[in-house]
C-alpha cells in the first residue's frame, strides 16, 4: 500500500485506490465507506501512513483497518517452527482470511448497521482496478448473484493465476498452484486454452451472503503452500534454506463460488482493469515500471478515444479525482487540448 506506483505523481498504492473510491462515491453523491485488512506486520505502518497523510481525503468516519489472522507453518515431519526462541513462525492466514477477520472486528456488524448490501472487493497490488464499476456492480444486482468475479483471458498456460472452472455447473476456482501442468496447458481444438479465465482477485459479494457463509466453521478450506521458511533449530541457531523447507496454509476467498447462488464470472481486459505490482526487475513482467507503463497507456487511450492529441513517447496520468473513467474523460476533453509532454491531469 506505500508503494509509489504513479507515473508522473509518484501516487502510492494506497492513494490510487481511496482516490478511485472518492471519485466513485462523488460521481453518484452518495458514501462508500472503506474496509482495509492489514496482517501483523504491516497494520501499524499502514494506519500510520494513512494518518500521516489524512486518509488521502476520506472522512476517517468512513475507513477503518481491520487485521487479518495468522497460521504457524510445520516442517517437513509435520512440526511447528521458531522465528527466535520462544517464537513460533507464523504467516497471514491467505486472502479467505477476509471472512473470519471482518467478523472477528465487528466490521460485517458494522456494514449491516449502515445498511450496505453488495461489498466490492479488490487487492491492493493492482492500481487498474476498476474501483465499484457501475456496470460490474450493476449486472450483479440485475443478475441477483450473492458473488461476482472478474477475470483475465490468460496470456499462457502456467500464469500464476486462479483458474476458473464449471465442475457439474458449479463455479469455482483452482490455484495455479493446485493445477497439474497438463490440465493446465490443455486446449481446444482452435488452439485456444481449456483454462482460460484467470481470476484477478476482484469480486462482489452479497453482505447477507457473507454473513451467511461465516456462520459455517467449514466455508472456507485451507491451502497448503511450500516456500522457503527461515528458521530457529534445536541449538539455536539461524537457518536461511536455499529451498522449499515448509509448508504454509493459506485460505483463499474465491472458495466462496461454490456456496453462491446465481455466481457470475465477468471478462476484463487486462489493458483496462489488471497489472499488478509482483515482481522486481529484471523480471519480464508485473514490474513496477511494467505497471506504470500500463496506467500512462490506459489513460493515454481514454484520452485519444475522448479526441485528444497525444504525442508519441508523452506519458499521461490522470487523477480519478479529475476524471474516474473513459467515460469521464470525453465530457471534459475540450478543456484538455493537445498533450505533448508528460502530463498529470488532477
Amino acid at each position: 500500500g506505500l508503494f509509489p506506483i504513479g507515473p508522473i505523481s509518484g501516487r502510492t498504492l494506497y492513494q490510487f485506490i481511496i482516490e478511485h473510491l472518492m471519485a466513485r462515491a462523488k460521481q453518484f453523491d452518495t458514501i462508500i465507506p472503506l474496509y482495509i485488512m492489514t496482517s501483523p506486520p504491516t497494520h501499524d505502518e499502514s494506519q500510520a501512513f494513512l494518518e500521516q497523510h489524512d486518509y488521502f481525503g476520506m472522512d476517517r468516519e468512513n475507513v477503518q483497518l481491520f487485521c487479518q489472522g495468522v497460521m504457524p507453518a510445520v516442517d517437513d515431519d509435520g512440526k511447528l517452527m521458531l522465528s527466535s526462541k520462544g517464537s513460533l513462525f507464523v504467516s497471514p492466514d491467505g486472502h479467505g482470511g477476509t471472512l473470519a477477520a471482518l467478523s472477528k472486528s465487528g466490521i460485517l456488524n458494522d456494514m449491516q448497521r449502515r445498511g450496505i448490501q453488495h461489498v466490492f472487493y479488490g487487492q491492493i497490488d493492482n492500481p487498474l482496478i476498476q474501483v465499484c464499476d457501475p456496470a460490474l456492480m450493476g449486472y450483479h444486482i440485475i443478475r441477483k448473484s450473492q458473488m461476482t468475479s472478474q477475470v483475465v483471458r490468460k496470456n499462457e498456460p502456467l500464469q500464476k493465476v486462479g483458474n476458473v472452472v464449471a465442475v457439474d455447473n458449479v463455479v469455482q476456482i483452482i490455484e495455479y498452484s493446485d493445477l497439474p501442468e497438463e490440465h493446465a496447458r490443455k486446449t481446444n481444438r482452435d488452439g485456444s486454452l481449456k483454462l482460460w479465465a484467470g481470476s484477478i482477485a476482484v469480486h462482489v459479494f452479497d453482505v447477507d451472503f457473507l454473513v451467511k457463509a461465516n456462520a459455517s466453521a467449514d466455508s472456507l478450506p485451507f491451502h497448503r503452500a511450500r516456500k522457503k521458511v527461515p528458521f530457529i533449530d534445536g541449538e539455536g541457531n539461524q537457518v536461511n534454506p536455499e529451498s522449499p523447507n515448509a509448508t504454509k496454509f493459506e485460505k483463499f476467498i474465491f472458495d466462496l463460488l461454490p456456496m453462491a447462488k446465481n455466481a457470475i464470472v465477468c471478462e476484463v481486459d487486462p489493458a483496462e482493469g489488471f497489472c499488478a505490482v509482483k515482481n522486481a526487475p529484471p523480471a519480464p513482467s508485473e514490474t513496477p515500471d511494467h505497471v506504470k507503463a500500463a496506467i500512462s497507456d490506459l489513460h493515454t487511450a481514454w484520452l485519444k478515444d475522448a479526441g485528444v492529441e497525444v504525442a508519441d513517447g508523452v506519458k499521461v496520468e490522470i487523477n480519478p479525482m479529475f476524471a474516474v473513467d473513459a467515460d469521464v474523460t470525453k465530457s471534459k476533453a475540450e478543456d484538455i487540448g493537445s498533450i505533448t509532454k508528460d502530463t498529470y491531469l488532477v
